[in-house]
């Protein structure tokens, strides 16, 4: 298909998957924004208390925008305020590992470099979507993920081969959090039609791509990479979520459902 610019360009089943996709999208990163930002004035440093919170924002940023065009897309009159604040916990698609807690400094920055990754090569592909208004917004955010992944590889270079204790806070982040990785890489039937149309990033290639660059960078870090052959946390994009994310929902949310329809 050619430059799908509005709703009625797509046909009912594209128009719902593609709605579905842009959550996923948007979700994974207003999660991931949220829990960044519980560091604002919690940083080991000066520096990394304002990295991360700008992180936070370019993440929030970038959701604002994909929950936004989902509304478009699904022609429902809602907002990405209201797909923010107003969606139960069921309703959300974000993986697993975004709603995690942020646990230590080491942990968060394991999650964060590996979502990063992952970040960076979807984004880079998005820009290719022959739907104009997602390629654009992707356009705009790999710019930011690849500020991103370098802060994050950095970050994993220094605590890995860094102390004997920065090593093995480092390492034991990586193998907790690890489990959480293997959904990223699970491409289902809405995602392969997307695929097929050239709307969605193609979830195989990402995966070979991003195993490369973590493999060599925990290498470089003196870090052993976790086995793939231990269970692996999956449904998340069904709904089926960790108990944490209703915890982050219930910090995001109050404002808009203690005081419905308030404005600034």
């Amino acid at each position: 298909m050619r430059n799908a610019e509005t709703k009625s360009e797509l046909s009912s089943r594209s128009q719902q998957d593609l709605f579905d996709y842009l959550l996923r999208l948007g979700d994974d990163r207003l999660v991931l924004g949220h829990r960044l930002s519980q560091w604002c004035g919690h940083g080991p440093i000066l520096e990394e208390d304002l990295a991360l919170t700008n992180i936070s924002l370019d993440l929030i940023g970038q959701a604002k925008f994909l929950l936004e065009l989902a509304g478009e897309v699904e022609g429902k009159n809602r907002s990405a305020d209201d797909l923010a604040y107003l969606r139960e916990a069921i309703d959300f698609r974000c993986l697993k590992l975004v709603e995690q807690p942020i646990g230590d400094y080491a942990y968060t920055i394991a999650r964060q470099f590996l979502f990063d990754v992952y970040d960076y090569y979807q984004m880079e592909q998005l820009c290719d979507s022959k739907f104009e208004k997602l390629s654009a917004i992707a356009a705009k955010a790999v710019k930011e993920a690849r500020y991103h992944l370098r802060h994050s590889r950095q970050w994993v270079l220094r605590l890995g081969d860094g102390t004997q204790e920065s090593h093995r806070r480092i390492q034991t982040a990586f193998d907790e959090v690890w489990m959480y990785t293997g959904e990223m890489f699970e491409a289902d039937d809405l995602e392969d039609r997307l695929l097929e149309e050239g709307l969605a990033a193609d979830l195989r290639t990402i995966r070979t791509s991003w195993a490369a660059l973590v493999h060599q960078t925990l290498v470089e870090a003196t870090l052993t990479a976790p086995s793939d052959e231990q269970y692996m946390q999956s449904g998340s994009r069904k709904g089926f979520h960790s108990e944490y994310l209703g915890h982050v929902l219930s910090e995001l949310q109050i404002l808009p459902r203690s005081y419905p329809g308030a404005k600034w």
